[in-house]
């Protein structure tokens, strides 16, 4: 699927991907214009997806992390749907995940301290419709976040 040339190209970007496309090509030991071709290959190609720009949520003063573990009611016909369109409206809900197994969903919470997550909790998240169970899983630290690939 990825040649060795396209490997050196996804181990030099998730490096840096502040880089420049000519300092990318100097590093990936190629021009800058057949960087760009094998770029835009990658990205037809769904295997580089975007460029985006990670914050630090924790800079802008969100000190708490929670992840909550949610079984649905399963008797009703749109209870996941439903679910999901209102966690969704939550600005403080920062992930959603599907699991199989005895839990049905999986949110990532952030909050400015625990007062805002009591409140959050509170009218926000007891809110969301056909839950049946949640627990809540207060993070103290992360460990590893990294989303580098071993390419």
């Amino acid at each position: 699927m990825l040649d060795d040339t396209d490997r050196r190209i996804l181990r030099q970007y998730q490096a840096a991907p502040e880089t420049g496309l000519q300092d990318l090509a100097d590093r990936c030991g190629m021009t800058a214009t057949t960087l760009g071709r094998r770029l835009d290959r990658l990205r037809a190609r769904g295997i580089l997806r975007a460029t985006r720009g990670v914050i630090d949520w924790q800079v802008l003063g969100y000190s708490v992390e929670v992840s909550l573990r949610v079984t649905l009611d399963k008797s009703v016909p749109r209870a996941f749907e439903d679910f999901v369109d209102a966690a969704r409206e939550v600005p403080e809900v920062l992930e959603i995940q599907t699991l199989l197994g005895q839990v049905d969903v999986r949110l990532s919470v952030i909050a400015r301290d625990l007062a805002h997550y009591q409140a959050l909790y509170r009218d926000r998240i007891l809110a969301l419709p056909h839950m049946t169970d949640i627990e809540a899983l207060m993070h103290v630290a992360r460990l590893k976040g990294d989303e580098t690939l071993p390419i």
